[in-house]
């Protein structure tokens, strides 16, 4: 079976092809960026409504395949932005009933969890799941992927693109706080805000825009919003390995492709005896690959839609989904 998945929850466009196996045989990926002061929804339906297309054709070619080897189409049914996922949602239909083949809408969140099982071999991981709009700790517990402590406002990417654009930098800002980080030194107080199994991020935002206009210097600002932001992160993702039992730590989502977030994590999971997990870059952020692979095991393990069946869930919680695919 080959399954050709449509991304478009945000800023990326993104196709992936994969067959039954799990082999990415093309992840064609175009996000939107390099423009300070983040993303507008209907810009970036815009965006996806131009680059789709020519995404799937990269895709084919670069899986050296045509439309008559597809056999499924999956697409990010949510959460997300609402035009965004409308014009994916959109994408996949037409192709759908073009093709005459299956179509099944699957939960963002779950992607990242399911690809980066399927590339790094672990088993039954904690999900630590970190990108823009998305901040969980994942596990899988009686049928479903439950979900163990998240953010109480903002995620942690949405939070360093806001800090990023009120001082002056790209979008999106985490690469470039990452490299400004790493030339701090000073480690500036700010609210280290855990509540429970929760974290917060706008007290953090706040407090760090105060300071930068009082004069603190924006390398040691970047530095110390890292230290403290990733600090939260991995104290909930350690309480939650804990609590469920687990001994694998998997990572998830864009931001956790800044290398100063693994450094911590693989000392909390070595100083516990277990195992840290990061998928390649390409599929940590954003991409039709992930989306591909949940669809050919969603669709393996019996589920199925129609195109009724296939409305867009902007608030798709990922412990909404029923996990029939796993024992």
């Amino acid at each position: 079976m080959i399954c050709l998945g449509i991304e478009g929850t945000a800023h990326t466009a993104g196709i992936g092809i994969v067959d039954d196996e799990g082999k990415v045989l093309a992840n064609a990926i175009k996000m939107m960026g390099g423009e300070a002061g983040g993303i507008h929804p209907r810009e970036a339906a815009n965006h996806h409504v131009v680059e789709i297309p020519i995404q799937i054709e990269k895709a084919l070619e670069e899986a050296k395949m045509s439309y008559a080897d597809i056999d499924l189409i999956a697409f990010s049914q949510g959460p997300g932005l609402g035009p965004c996922l409308r014009t994916a949602a959109t994408a996949a239909r037409s192709l759908s009933l073009a093709l005459n083949v299956p179509i099944i809408g699957v939960n963002h969140c779950v992607a990242h969890l399911e690809i980066g099982r399927k590339v790094t071999g672990c088993d039954d991981p904690t999900l630590l799941y970190a990108s823009g709009g998305n901040t969980q700790v994942i596990a899988y517990a009686g049928g479903r992927y439950r979900v163990f402590g998240e953010t109480l406002d903002i995620g942690i990417g949405n939070m360093l693109d806001k800090f990023g654009r009120e001082s002056g930098l790209k979008f999106p800002s985490g690469p470039k706080i990452e490299q400004l980080a790493s030339n701090g030194g000073k480690l500036i107080d700010l609210p280290y805000s855990v509540k429970g199994m929760d974290v917060a991020f706008s007290g953090i935002l706040t407090a760090a825009l105060q300071l930068r206009k009082k004069g603190e210097s924006l390398e040691d600002l970047c530095f110390s919003i890292q230290e403290t932001c990733f600090s939260m992160l991995v104290e909930v993702t350690e309480r939650a390995m804990a609590h469920v039992e687990k001994e694998e730590v998997l990572l998830g989502g864009g931001v956790v492709q800044n290398k100063r977030l693994q450094e911590m994590v693989r000392i909390m999971a070595q100083e516990r005896g277990a195992n840290m997990y990061v998928p390649p870059g390409k599929l940590c952020i954003d991409n039709g690959a992930m989306i591909a692979w949940t669809g050919i095991i969603m669709y393996r393990s019996g589920v199925t839609m129609n195109i009724d069946d296939t409305s867009i869930r902007q608030r798709f919680r990922t412990d909404d989904v029923d996990v029939t695919w796993r024992e």
